[in-house]
C-alpha cells in the first residue's frame, strides 16, 4: 500500500509540475511592462466574445459555400444487393417448390435545378451580406472591449497617481509628527495638538492603503479584461504626459462620421438588404421550379442463364429528363413566407434607426463629457493652485508657531481635497476625450 500511495503522490507532483511549467511558458510570452496599445491588441486576439463572433462570421461563410454548391449538380451513387427466398408453382409435376435468387442494381444519378425564381442567386446574395455583418458585429465588439480597457487603464494610472501624491502627503505628515512630538515633550504645544497630529499621519496612512486597495481592484479588473492568468503579475507603462485639453470637434460632424463609419451602423444596414433579399426568396414560391436530371443504371439476377457481365452490358440503361414543379396551391406556405419577411423588413428598418438613435445618443452623451470634463479640469486647477499656495504658507506659519494645528490641519485637507479633485478632473478629461475621438475614427493611444 505504502508504494502505492507514493507512486500517486509522484505522479501527482509531475502533473503539476508539468502544468505550471506551461503556465510559466506561456506567461514569458506576454510583455513586462504593458502599453495601453499591447492591452487594446491582446484583448482583440484574446477576448472570448469577440473571437465567438468571429466564428460565427466562419460558420455564415460555410452557409455560403453551401449556398453556392446548391446551383451545382448533384452525383448519387447507389447499389443494392438482394437475396430472395419464395415458393413457386411447378407446372409440370404440380405443386410449389422453394427458389432461391440473388440479385442487383446499381445505378449513378444526378440532378440539378435549372431555374427557381432566382432563390439560389438570392440566397447567395443575401448569404455574402451576413457574413460582412458578422464580421462587423467582431468589429462592434472589438470597439466596446477597446473602451473598456482605456477606462480600465486610465483608472489604474489615475490610482497609481493619487498613491504617489498621498505617499508624500504621509512623509510630510510622519515628519510634522516628529516634530511636533519634540514641541510637546518640551512644552511647545498641547497634548490636544499633538493628538490632532497623530490623528492626521493615521487618517493619512489610512487613505494610502485606500488608495493602493483601489489600485489593485483596477489592476485586477483590467487583467479580467484581458483575461490573463490568475497569478499573472501586470504591470502598466505610464506615459510621460497626458494632455487633458484639446481642441473639441463639432458634435455634428462626430456624429455624422460616426454615422457612416462605425461597424454597428454598417451591420445593422446589412441586416436590412438581408432581410430584402429574403423577402425575394421567398417570392420565389410562387414561381415553377425547373430542373434536369440524369440516370446511368444496371443490374443483375442469378436466375437467368445469362453470365454476369454480359447481364450487365444488357440491362444497361440511360435517362435524361425534366422536371417542372407549379405551384398551384401549396397551403399558404409561400404567402406566409413572404408576409413574414415584409414583416422582417420593418423590424429591420427599425432596428436600423435604432441603431442609429443610440449611437447618436452616444456619441452626444461623450461630447458633453468631454466638455463636462474639460470645464472641471480647468476649475480643478485653478482650486489647486490657490489651495497649493495656502498650504504652503500654512506650512511654514505652523514651522513658526504662527498658526494652530486646528488651521493647519484645515489648510492641509483642503489641499489634499484639491489634488484629488485635479488628478480625477485630469484623467476624466483625457477619457472622455479619448473615447469622443474614438467615435470618429482615432485609434486610443497614449
Amino acid at each position: 500500500m505504502r508504494p502505492f500511495m507514493i507512486n500517486t503522490l509522484m505522479a501527482i507532483l509531475i502533473v503539476q509540475s508539468a502544468r505550471i511549467s506551461a503556465q510559466t511558458t506561456e506567461q514569458n510570452k506576454l510583455p513586462e511592462v504593458w502599453s495601453l496599445e499591447q492591452c487594446i491588441a491582446y484583448a482583440k486576439q484574446q477576448n472570448i466574445q469577440i473571437n465567438t463572433l468571429r466564428l460565427t462570421a466562419k460558420s455564415t461563410e460555410q452557409d455560403l459555400l453551401l449556398s453556392k454548391a446548391a446551383k451545382l449538380p448533384n452525383l448519387l451513387g447507389n447499389a443494392s444487393q438482394t437475396f430472395t427466398n419464395a415458393k413457386n408453382a411447378d407446372v409440370v409435376v404440380g405443386g410449389f417448390q422453394t427458389q432461391a435468387s440473388f440479385a442487383g442494381n446499381y445505378a449513378l444519378n444526378s440532378s440539378v435545378v435549372l431555374y427557381n425564381g432566382g432563390y439560389l442567386n438570392n440566397d447567395i446574395k443575401q448569404k455574402e451580406l451576413l457574413i460582412k455583418s458578422a464580421q462587423f458585429n467582431a468589429e462592434a465588439a472589438e470597439n466596446d472591449v477597446t473602451v473598456l480597457i482605456t477606462q480600465s487603464y486610465l483608472t489604474i494610472l489615475l490610482a497609481q497617481e493619487n498613491s504617489i501624491y498621498l505617499s508624500e502627503i504621509l512623509e510630510t505628515s510622519k515628519a510634522q509628527l516628529k516634530l511636533g512630538e519634540l514641541k510637546y515633550s518640551a512644552g511647545s504645544i498641547a497634548k490636544k495638538d499633538f493628538v490632532l497630529l497623530k490623528a492626521q499621519a493615521a487618517t493619512d496612512n489610512y487613505n494610502l492603503i485606500a488608495s493602493q486597495n483601489t489600485e489593485r481592484q483596477n489592476v485586477l479588473t483590467l487583467k479580467q479584461l484581458l483575461q490573463l492568468p490568475s497569478g499573472y503579475d501586470l504591470t502598466i507603462q505610464k506615459p510621460e504626459t497626458l494632455e487633458a485639453a484639446f481642441p473639441v470637434l463639432n458634435l455634428e460632424d462626430v456624429q455624422k462620421i460616426a454615422l457612416e463609419q462605425r461597424p454597428e451602423i454598417k451591420s445593422s444596414q446589412l441586416e436590412k438588404e438581408a432581410a430584402d433579399l429574403e423577402l425575394r426568396k421567398a417570392k420565389a414560391g410562387f414561381l415553377p421550379t425547373l430542373g434536369a436530371s440524369g440516370t446511368l443504371a444496371s443490374g443483375y439476377s442469378d436466375n437467368q442463364n445469362t453470365p454476369y457481365p454480359a447481364q450487365i452490358d444488357n440491362n444497361f440503361y440511360q435517362r435524361v429528363g425534366l422536371s417542372l414543379t407549379i405551384p398551384v396551391f401549396n397551403n399558404r406556405i409561400a404567402k406566409t413566407g413572404v408576409e413574414k419577411s415584409k414583416i422582417a423588413i420593418d423590424q429591420s428598418k427599425l432596428d436600423l434607426t435604432n441603431t442609429e438613435t443610440i449611437l447618436s445618443q452616444k456619441v452626444e452623451q461623450a461630447y458633453i463629457n468631454v466638455l463636462n470634463a474639460q470645464s472641471q479640469f480647468t476649475a480643478a486647477e485653478e482650486q489647486l493652485d490657490a489651495n497649493t499656495e495656502n498650504y504652503r504658507i500654512a506650512n511654514e506659519q505652523l514651522r513658526l508657531g504662527g498658526i494652530s494645528t486646528v488651521d493647519y490641519l484645515l489648510e492641509k485637507n483642503l489641499y489634499i481635497q484639491a489634488f484629488q479633485n485635479f488628478i480625477q478632473s485630469k484623467y476624466n478629461a483625457v477619457v472622455s476625450l479619448k473615447i469622443y475621438d474614438f467615435y470618429k475614427g482615432d485609434p486610443i493611444k497614449l
